[in-house]
Order: C-alpha cells, then sequence, then structure tokens
C-alpha cells in the first residue's frame, strides 16, 4: 500500500543513499515527457526537503530544458535487491551552473567527477512510496565507464563546444539555460 510522506523521512533518505540508480522525470506543457535513468555518485539528499544531482555531460540536456520550462519533477528509486520499494519524490527543480551563488556550497558535495555540466537542485513537497512487489531483483555487475572515459579526454573547451552544439537546445526546441 502507498504511503505519502510531506518530507524525505531518514530511513528514505538513507535507502537513496544506497541506490546505485534513479530515474528523473520532467515535462513541459508540450512536446515530449523527459524520463531519464541517472547512476555512479550523483545523488544527494540536502535535507527533508531538498535534494540535488550532479549532472554530467551527455547527448542531451531534456531535464535542464524542462526544468526551465516547468520546474516539476519526479524522481524514482526502485529497490532491485531482496527489499521491495519504490520511491518517488515529487517537487520543483531548476538548475545550477558554474558561478551560480549557491554552486560554490553545492559542488563540494559531490565527488569530482569528468564532464560535469550543471546540479539539479530540487525543492521536494510530496513523497510516496509503493510495494515495488513486481520489479525484479538484479545485482550490479559493474558502474560503466564509457562517459567518464569519454570526458577525460575531452579539454574543457571541447566539451564546451560539446555542449553548445547539443545540449543547449531540447529535442523539442526548449531553451536548456545552459550558460557557457
Amino acid at each position: 500500500m502507498a504511503e505519502f510522506f510531506d518530507h524525505i523521512p531518514e530511513n528514505l533518505q538513507n535507502f537513496i543513499a544506497q541506490q546505485k540508480m534513479f530515474f528523473v522525470a520532467t515535462a513541459a506543457a508540450s512536446g515530449r515527457i523527459s524520463l531519464s535513468p541517472k547512476g555512479m555518485d550523483t545523488f544527494r539528499c540536502l535535507g527533508a526537503n531538498q535534494a540535488a544531482y550532479l549532472d554530467l555531460t551527455g547527448s542531451g540536456n531534456e531535464t535542464a530544458a524542462y526544468l526551465k520550462a516547468d520546474g516539476r519533477v519526479t524522481l524514482m528509486w526502485c529497490s532491485f535487491d531482496h527489499r521491495a520499494l519504490i520511491l518517488r519524490l515529487y517537487g520543483k527543480g531548476r538548475t545550477l551552473q558554474p558561478g551560480a551563488p549557491e554552486w560554490d556550497e553545492l559542488i563540494g558535495k559531490f565527488p569530482v567527477i569528468p564532464g560535469t555540466r550543471q546540479i539539479m537542485l530540487f525543492d521536494i513537497d510530496s513523497v510516496q512510496t509503493s510495494c515495488g512487489y513486481a520489479v525484479p531483483e538484479y545485482e550490479l555487475k559493474r558502474e560503466r565507464p564509457v562517459l567518464l572515459q569519454w570526458a577525460e579526454k575531452k579539454t574543457p573547451e571541447e566539451l564546451r563546444a560539446y555542449r553548445a552544439q547539443k545540449n543547449a537546445v531540447s529535442i523539442d526546441g526548449f531553451n536548456t539555460g545552459l550558460v557557457e
């Protein structure tokens, strides 16, 4: 049976910290709904009603575009081990780029990862758990090194050029707010 909370209880913050993968869903009033898987050690609960993840350079920047256009977000974790659980955080989000007032305070909460693009910051107003009984059990084989290896081969100038070409506008034509 689903349970709702108006904050992220400590036991669920601990659950989040143990997970190796999460999903982020965003949408604007028109266009596609974006649903992206995320991994690595990039998510942090910053308190009972605030969370963030370190966003890395990738093939698109849909989450940033839809946060800029609308702000609504759903973050989801599925337990893939013996404990069946699905956890969703609902709220509003925005992007923080290097130079933003909160950047220096928040960037230190994350590991240094090549290809860091921005921080996604979320104000959480609703939390839901559900059973997850139909989610299969999986074991983590390893983290994929491909994105890190790609970013490590790029100079800062090459990363900026790639972002300007591939990350400034969403596939539906929404501006991502990426400032380089």
